[in-house]
């Protein structure tokens, strides 16, 4: 069915009562709501006489918050070794050059030293067992991740978990 002067009357006055499109397209009939939804924009039907639902919800009060007296908070001794790496020159070879892109071989630690856009820059050269770095550069180079830090150098979980509920 097509929009006949008589179905766009109908549909301006339904409107304007506030029926919703559904309600519309069922008295109309042959019809979808979206069908009603888009000849109303068409028509620029925008404001209504009644909402069909209420715009803005009750408010809801807070509940007040109960504060306590406050707790310290706790800091564990972290039980995590600081690493502490000397800094390293990079090895030089009986020439006096250090090592450089062209001269590493698999067994030599390939730790950057210094600026890769500086003339002295160099790679560390040591022997490395089993990796790209020797054991120092190795330890400088693999940390363990923070969340692995943070879980083991403080409390145990259970108790972290009860003093921030004491603390509430």
């Amino acid at each position: 069915m097509g929009w006949t002067d008589e179905r766009v009357t109908l549909l301006r006055k339904l409107w304007a009562e506030g029926l919703s499109a559904s309600q519309i397209a069922k008295q109309l009939g042959g019809v979808t709501r979206n069908a009603v939804i888009g000849k109303v924009h068409r028509l620029g039907l925008a404001g209504r006489a009644t909402p069909s639902r209420p715009a803005k919800r009750p408010v809801r009060t807070a509940r007040p918050r109960v504060m306590g007296p406050s707790v310290p908070r706790l800091r564990m001794p972290s039980t995590m070794p600081t690493v502490v790496i000397p800094d390293l020159e990079p090895l030089k070879f009986e020439d006096g050059k250090a090592a450089n892109v062209l001269t590493l071989n698999e067994s030599m630690c390939k730790f950057p030293i210094g600026d890769p856009t500086d003339p002295d820059f160099a790679f560390c050269g040591r022997g490395s067992s089993g990796g790209p770095y020797c054991s120092d550069h190795a330890r400088l180079a693999y940390q363990p991740s923070q969340a692995r830090k943070r879980r083991t150098a403080g409390a145990p979980d259970e108790l972290r978990r009860m003093l921030r509920l004491a603390a509430m």
